[in-house]
C-alpha cells in the first residue's frame, strides 16, 4: 500500500527509480504492442491471437498476455467449460494504451515507403 494518495503519484520516465519505466517496457515490447493491436478489434482466445500475431511462440504469448493482465491493460476470463474457455479483452486503461500505440502503428504503416528509402540511402553510403 502507497503512502501516497493516487492523485499524488505523477510519473518521471527518465528516472531509473519511477516504475513508469518498467510500464514503458511492458506496454512497448514488440510482443506487447502486437497483443493490444489485436484486442484492440475486439475479445479475442489464446489461439486467435497465437494465428494472427505471426511468429509469436505460446510461451512469449503466454508471457505478454500475463505481463499485461498484471499490470492491468488486459483482462482474462475462464469460463468453467471442460476444456476451459479463455478470452482476453482490453480494460479501459488498456483501450487507452492500445488507442495511443495504434497511432504509433499507422503512422509507421504509412510512413514505411520513406522509412526503408531512408534505410537503404544509409546502407549505400
Amino acid at each position: 500500500m502507497s503512502i501516497y494518495a493516487k492523485s499524488d503519484l505523477v510519473g518521471q520516465v527518465l528516472s531509473s527509480e519511477c516504475p513508469s519505466r518498467q510500464i514503458l517496457e511492458h506496454l512497448t515490447s514488440k510482443w506487447s504492442v502486437l497483443v493490444l493491436r489485436c484486442l484492440s478489434d475486439g475479445v479475442q482466445r489464446f489461439s486467435e491471437l497465437r494465428n494472427r500475431i505471426e511468429g509469436v511462440s505460446e510461451k512469449m504469448l503466454a508471457q505478454t498476455l500475463k505481463t499485461l493482465e498484471k499490470d492491468g491493460f488486459i483482462l482474462r476470463t475462464v469460463y468453467p467449460e471442460v476444456p476451459p474457455k479463455v478470452e482476453y479483452q482490453l480494460t479501459v486503461l488498456g483501450a487507452q494504451a492500445a488507442e495511443k500505440l495504434n497511432y504509433l502503428i499507422g503512422w509507421i504503416e504509412r510512413s514505411l515507403p520513406d522509412i526503408l528509402e531512408n534505410k537503404q540511402r544509409i546502407q549505400n553510403k
